[in-house]
């Protein structure tokens, strides 16, 4: 049997989410509470499986409660439920450390997944939640990939062929044979490369050249 807490400040919102989840004989609301303060009592009195919080209550919030019930009964699985699908809720609950998010307004099936999810040790994201968060992935490396590109265009193009080779983990002289260049130019080379990008090492110049995409271009064009 798996053991729910209900942590919502309207009564409504309980009964219905606890309608729902009744629909599955092996799913059980041991307990509720209207606050989230409440809420961290009854998960250390009842010791749940699962605990569904609301984002938004007065006092202490969802995001705060759940940080509270993880320390008080670290076994427990946390879920956020709420109406509230705006990316910087997502985002928080994610950093806070719950194991799922699931919006009241999503299909009532989500909630029986999620619930069986995280009681047995997994994750779930509703999936219009996933689908924000992935989008915000996807945005986030597009956008770090073209402030490296912005930083390798600062380079000449002989400076873009010593940076290739120096990311495939190449020495000075390595490089030096490979340009037909004596291994003083290729450090000199390597010296404008690393205060041009703004980095300390080869390692860290590596990094941008990855994030540019100029690893999978050995001729010398990241773009």
């Amino acid at each position: 049997m798996i053991r729910v807490l209900l942590v919502d400040d309207e009564a409504m919102v309980r009964a219905g989410v606890r309608a729902v989840l009744g629909n599955d004989p092996d799913i059980a609301v041991v307990a509720e509470a209207s606050s989230g303060r409440e809420g961290v009592e009854l998960a250390w009195s009842h010791r749940p499986d699962v605990a569904l919080v609301d984002i938004r209550m007065p006092g202490m919030n969802g995001l705060e409660a759940a940080e509270e019930i993880r320390r008080a009964v670290p076994g427990v699985g946390v879920v956020i439920l709420t109406t509230f699908g705006e990316e910087e809720y997502v985002v928080r609950a994610l950093d806070s450390g719950v194991d799922g998010f699931l919006l009241k307004t999503g299909d009532p099936r989500e909630l029986l997944l999620g619930v069986r999810a995280v009681a047995e040790g997994g994750a779930f994201l509703s999936p219009r939640v996933a689908r924000r968060v992935l989008d915000g992935l996807s945005h986030e490396r597009s956008t770090a990939r073209l402030r490296a590109r912005e930083r390798l265009a600062g380079l000449t193009p002989r400076e873009h062929e010593v940076l290739a080779l120096l990311t495939m983990g190449l020495s000075n002289g390595d490089i030096g044979r490979r340009l037909h260049m004596v291994e003083g130019t290729v450090k000199g080379h390597v010296s404008t490369i690393l205060r041009r990008l703004g980095v300390r090492n080869r390692v860290e110049a590596a990094a941008v050249a990855h994030e540019a995409g100029l690893k999978d271009d050995r001729s010398g064009n990241a773009g």
